[in-house]
Parts: structure tokens; C-alpha cells; sequence
């Protein structure tokens, strides 16, 4: 009796970038030097499993800050807060550790530089997103956002007025690119960064499924639903004629996806645990001999510091 074979390719990178290693070993940490409960506003990351894991051990995610005590140790997620969130903590007297990526606290520099230099600032980005709404209210005046070349074709911005635009970290490069030409179109004058401000892990991961789409029959992304990346990860697969699904982990695999499947890509978003894509290789088993193997793709040695309120806080308990 014949045994079906499965083949599986990695892509090369995938899964954690360092603002979400960041960001989680700051709630960890915060979690050793302070003790349960730390409060988190949003979700540190877009990822339930890393959420679950955290809350576990103490974190409690809420929505806003008046669900925080007075004086209970406070952390703002990866994405990012706007000024009034920022200013009601220190009202407040908080002791916040701010998770912010480093990679989107640039953008927030960046827009905010340009607002202040008199130009209307746009931002390529997703209205609701955790990320624009925090960009949005760092920037003095306000924002355009705009996610589509038709969003660009409704601006009511005179086309002499002085533009800039920014964008969120998370896009697909090649839709940023589109927008990005079609703002240059409409604003020939127009500051602004290319695709730069798209995250470097964000880059490679797309590059990444590009290169593993090209040789499967079936991609399948591990990430969470409201996961900006993972989402335009999916979207490059189905974009290159796969079909492709995101799944939060293995217990979300439909038998019929597999049907005539030879050979499966497999990614996992910026915010997903590689633990869960082992898990959804073992899963696979179940459905024939699994072969694996991984591309080569970028090393990626990118290292973000920690919060200084660590620090200070790490020497207060050992002198304690």
C-alpha cells in the first residue's frame, strides 16, 4: 500500500520580528521586576496565543485606560498610542513601559516632522487599525488616510498645497508602491519616504512567500485574523494564483484544502509563535509522509533595546 507524500516549504524568515520580541519581553519582564498584575493596553500583538500565554502569567490586556487602577504598571502595545493617551497616563501618574516598535515610533517622528515643517501629512494605512490610530493622533493637525488609489482620487487637498505622506509599517509593498504613485500623480511635489517606512521584517516575509509561491500548491500562513502582515501574506499567495489561507494555528486545517495537494508553503506572520507552525507540520502528518524543507532567505539581526524604565527598575529591585 503506497504512502501519500507530503512536501512542505518553509519560508525563510518568518514568524517574530524584533518589535514584537520586544515588546513581549517587556511585558515579561515588567511581569518579574513588579509582580502580577501588569496592565496592557491592546493586545501587546496581534496573536491570541501570545496573549493567552501572557495573561497566564499575569498581564491583563484591556481597551483603555480608565480600565487601569490608579497606579498599576501600565504597558502600551507594539503598535503604538496617540499624545491624548500618552498625556492622560502622565495625568494620571501611571508607570507606563512603553512597547511601541521603534520602527513605528519613526514613522510617528517622521509625520510629525513633516506636519510641523506646514505640510498636510497623508498616511497609506488602514482606518481602525491599532497602528494608524496611534500615528494619527501623534501628528499635529491630523492625517489623510488613505489605502487605495481611489482614496487618493478623493483627497480634497489642492493640488498646490504642501503634501507629505507617511505610511504604516505592515502594508504590501507593492500596493504601498501603487499609492505611492498614484499621490506623486496627483501631487507631483509630494514629500515623502517611498516604501522605506514599510518595516524590514514586513519586506522580507513578503519577499519570502513571493519566492515559496512559485514552487507549492497550497500556502498556508499562521497568523492572526486581525494581523495586518499575516493578512498581506495570504493576499501575495492568492495574488500568485495559490489558494491560501490564514489559520491561527493547526486545529484550523480543512481536510479538503488538501485534496490533490503535493506540496504546501508555509509562513507565519510577524506576531506568530514558531512553536505553532511546528505544531501545524506534526498536524500535517495526520494527512500523508511529511517531507520538510526550508529556504534560504535573509538572516535578519536586527536587535531593539528595551525600555530604560527596565533598567531603572531591574537596579531598584536588585538594590532592594
Amino acid at each position: 500500500m503506497s504512502t501519500r507524500t507530503l512536501r512542505v516549504i518553509l519560508t525563510n524568515p518568518r514568524g517574530f520580528c524584533a518589535g514584537v520580541e520586544r515588546a513581549i519581553e517587556i511585558v515579561e519582564r515588567a511581569l518579574q521586576l513588579y509582580g502580577p498584575p501588569v496592565y496592557v493596553r491592546h493586545e501587546i500583538v496581534h496573536n491570541r496565543h501570545v496573549v493567552d500565554s501572557l495573561r497566564a502569567k499575569g498581564a491583563v490586556f484591556v481597551e483603555e485606560l480608565e480600565e487601569v487602577p490608579d497606579g498599576a504598571v501600565t504597558v502600551f502595545s507594539a503598535h503604538g498610542v496617540s499624545e491624548a493617551v500618552e498625556t492622560e497616563a502622565r495625568q494620571r501618574a501611571l508607570p507606563v513601559i512603553d512597547a511601541t516598535c521603534p520602527l513605528v515610533s519613526k514613522v510617528h517622528k517622521e509625520g510629525r516632522n513633516q506636519s510641523q515643517r506646514g505640510r498636510e501629512v497623508i498616511l497609506i494605512g488602514h482606518a481602525g487599525h491599532p497602528e494608524v490610530e496611534g500615528t494619527r493622533g501623534r501628528i499635529p493637525r491630523g492625517v489623510h488616510i488613505v489605502s487605495t488609489r481611489e482614496d487618493v482620487g478623493a483627497l480634497t487637498i489642492p493640488v498646490e498645497a504642501p503634501v507629505a505622506y507617511v505610511t504604516q509599517t505592515t502594508l504590501s509593498v507593492d500596493d504601498t508602491r501603487d499609492i505611492i504613485k498614484a499621490l506623486k500623480e496627483r501631487f507631483p511635489h509630494i514629500a515623502g519616504p517611498d516604501v522605506r517606512d514599510i518595516c524590514y521584517a514586513t519586506q522580507n516575509r513578503q519577499q519570502a512567500v513571493r519566492e515559496v509561491a512559485a514552487r507549492v500548491d497550497l500556502l498556508l500562513v499562521v497568523g492572526a485574523k486581525n494581523s495586518s502582515n499575516s493578512n498581506r501574506l495570504r493576499e501575495i499567495g492568492v495574488q500568485m494564483g495559490i489558494p491560501s489561507y490564514l489559520i491561527d494555528d493547526a486545529s484550523m486545517i480543512e481536510p479538503d484544502w488538501l485534496e490533490g495537494i503535493e506540496t504546501i508553503g508555509i509562513t507565519a506572520g510577524a506576531s506568530a509563535p514558531e512553536r505553532l507552525v511546528q505544531d501545524l507540520i506534526v498536524a500535517l502528518g495526520a494527512y500523508g509522509d511529511v517531507q520538510v524543507e526550508e529556504l534560504d532567505g535573509v538572516i535578519e539581526s536586527m536587535q531593539f533595546k528595551l525600555p530604560r524604565e527596565l533598567d531603572r527598575a531591574a537596579v531598584s529591585a536588585v538594590r532592594t
